[in-house]
């Protein structure tokens, strides 16, 4: 629904369809669960269990104090990104594109769709590694699969905010449950683990870290969730909102301890059963291959079933992440560009986008480059990771917009802090993949005309890095230096004066698409339902598309044509014994829609009315559908007329 200031109400169709007045105060807490667990699976996709992996295998728990750290800034700028939604009405893409010029937005649009693409990239790797692990599918077929599981989630999709809050978190639970067994049977040292939580920084770990923040806060999870918590029912007034301000923080804390608690497992378990060993595991599957092995001298019959429960844990986590990502792509979409399309090509489109650079490099490099991807997926989030951070800074900071809630000034100095973090090991983490990538071209030897590899790929990065450390600088001093007016609250209805508005138009010209079948008496019964004897005027309409006329075109001259223009002849002959003037219009081609568009363009009419033509979706694909393309075609309205009686047969 658009509203009086054109903004449309975020993910419309689920907005405000939760009841949170309740009485009982446990119950209204329960209406107010489940956004934060939406969210909180992309903390636990398959690019933070690549990174947790990596570094409990190399440093055992010395970095669950960075996972805890990562977690509380993950606490603060989704609470932050609730309290936008809450208060203002907006999700965080309405308030960029109020905020920031249509040029800016446009450019913070294609680096959220990237970032969503990137995503979606690491979980189709992580359900293809899953499918590969449970039931020893190539991956190529993997890929195939992925590709129709996006129909499954639409479905569900379908089925309410509540249900799909209660399919997430029944996936999280999975997860969660999988490696708690896990750990159970890896048996880790309590002392090492407490250890663990004081911060140090072990020779070679600063990648390493760097790598599980990046992985931990992703951008479109503050998108998401800024449109979430708006499918609660919450009063306009002040104490609604403050309410509904608590209950969102404590929906924020259970699901973002719940995921941290899935990425300290992943860690503890790698840590325990390959860094005591001494074993490097880089990888997922490497992981999984390695685990009965090495749980086998800890508990031997249970050994086995740790593979089992990590690829089922894993499949969990790829698919709970890719419908958070479908939505999230909605609200970006949406927010931004104020563009709707179906929500099946939406999903299509970034599946397409995660699928082909996979299937790609599956195929030339080999199966053993999921694990670069994986990494690459990550870099691409950390590059647009800042463009939504302070940007959900500004606005939840700025008192024309928040008013009484407002960031106070230790909670914005605590958020800028967090903003300087990410942005600096962000930035550390790309620097460092840019250096890596010119390193191996420099290595490959290879050159472009004159000028070596190395050199074309340096100024590519550098300037790609430049533009976006501009754009960076811009999108976070325009706040300060050209503030915006306040934003005006997105209004619940369209309203009109309708008194005003309502003037009647009188139909002179009743265009009449004619098949030649029986269908054609409903289509005329329809048509003078709305005329007028002595008031409105016909034109009947047919194309004669036999395969003649696809070669002689309007000099077509056979048994077929002479038929139509009889049958037309008779038609508006009928009419006229009626009162109605008439003509007909024979036209001749293969394209039906494209002739009657460019007959009613020459000779317009006020009205078209046509038939269903009555074919199943698998006809309309094979034999073509012409009501689609006329729709496009004309800005005339149209009347389509269902399948009728039989026309009478003359004796």
């Amino acid at each position: 629904m658009v509203t009086q200031n054109g903004t449309r109400r975020s993910l419309d169709e689920v907005h405000g369809t939760v009841d949170v007045r309740q009485r009982n105060p446990l119950r209204r807490l329960f209406a107010f669960l489940g956004p934060a667990y939406l969210v909180s699976v992309g903390y636990m996709d398959p690019g933070n269990w690549a990174t947790d992996l990596e570094g409990g295998a190399h440093f055992g728990p010395a970095l669950l104090w960075v996972l805890l750290m990562s977690n509380l800034m993950a606490v603060l700028l989704q609470t932050l990104s609730a309290r936008l939604g809450v208060v203002t009405g907006y999700d965080l893409a309405q308030a960029c594109r109020a905020e920031y010029s249509r040029p800016i937005n446009t450019v913070l649009w294609l680096l959220t769709e990237v970032a969503i693409a990137a995503t979606d990239l690491a979980e189709v790797l992580g359900t293809i590694i899953a499918l590969k692990l449970l039931f020893g599918l190539d991956m190529l077929i993997g890929c195939l699969i992925t590709a129709f599981d996006t129909f499954l989630l639409l479905y569900i999709q379908k089925l309410g905010i509540r249900k799909i809050e209660g399919v997430i978190l029944g996936l999280v639970a999975t997860i969660g449950l999988c490696f708690l067994l896990q750990i159970l049977l890896a048996r880790p040292d309590p002392v090492a683990l407490a250890v663990g939580f004081v911060p140090s920084l072990p020779p070679g770990s600063l990648f390493v870290a760097i790598g599980i923040l990046g992985a931990t806060v992703m951008p479109h999870n503050l998108y998401l969730h800024s449109a979430l918590v708006q499918s609660r029912r919450i009063g306009p007034d002040l104490a609604s909102k403050a309410a509904a301000c608590r209950f969102n923080l404590i929906d924020s804390a259970l699901a973002l301890n719940a995921a941290f608690f899935v990425n300290a497992a992943i860690l503890i378990v790698s840590s325990s059963v390959f860094h005591e060993r001494g074993i490097a595991v880089e990888g997922i599957e490497k992981a999984h291959e390695l685990l009965p092995e090495f749980l086998q001298f800890r508990i031997p019959y249970l050994g086995p079933a740790a593979p089992l429960l990590f690829g089922i844990a894993l499949l969990c986590a790829g698919q709970s992440s890719t419908l958070t990502g479908t939505l999230a792509g909605q609200i970006v979409m949406e927010g931004y560009l104020h563009l709707r399309i179906a929500p099946w090509l939406r999903r299509l489109i970034t599946r397409l986008l995660a699928l082909v650079p996979a299937v790609v490099v599956i195929a030339v490099v080999g199966e053993s480059s999921t694990q670069g991807l994986l990494v690459l997926s990550q870099v691409i989030l950390s590059l647009q990771l800042s463009f939504a951070v302070v940007p959900l800074i500004h606005f939840t900071s700025n008192r024309r917009n928040m008013g009484v809630f407002t960031n106070p000034w230790w909670v914005q100095a605590l958020a800028w802090m967090t903003a300087a973090v990410i942005v600096g090991l962000n930035a550390h983490l790309v620097l460092d993949n840019v250096t890596d990538w010119i390193s191996q071209a420099a290595e490959s030897g290879l050159s472009v005309g004159p000028l070596p590899l190395s050199w074309l790929v340096a100024a590519s990065l550098y300037m790609v890095v430049a533009a976006v450390a501009g754009l960076l600088l811009w999108v976070t001093i325009k706040p300060w230096v050209q503030p915006s007016p306040a934003w005006k609250p997105p209004a619940p209805d369209l309203t009109l004066d309708w008194a005003g508005a309502l003037r009647p138009r009188p139909i002179h010209a009743i265009g009449v698409a004619l098949e030649h079948s029986p269908v054609d008496v409903e289509i005329l019964n329809r048509a003078l339902g709305l005329a007028r004897p002595g008031e409105t005027r016909f034109v009947v309409l047919h194309v004669s598309d036999t395969p003649m006329t696809g070669v002689y075109g309007d000099d077509t001259a056979d048994r077929h044509t002479e038929s139509d223009r009889h049958y037309l002849e008779d038609v508006v002959s009928s009419l006229g014994v009626l009162g109605y003037e008439a003509r007909s219009a024979l036209l001749f081609g293969t394209d039906r829609a494209g002739r009657l568009v460019a007959e009613l363009k020459r000779s317009p009419v006020d009205l078209l009315v046509v038939g269903s033509h009555g074919h199943g979706m698998v006809r309309d694909l094979l034999l073509g559908q012409t009501v689609d393309s006329l729709r496009h075609g004309l800005s005339i309205p149209m009347l389509i007329a269902r399948p009728g009686p039989e026309m009478p047969v003359k004796a």
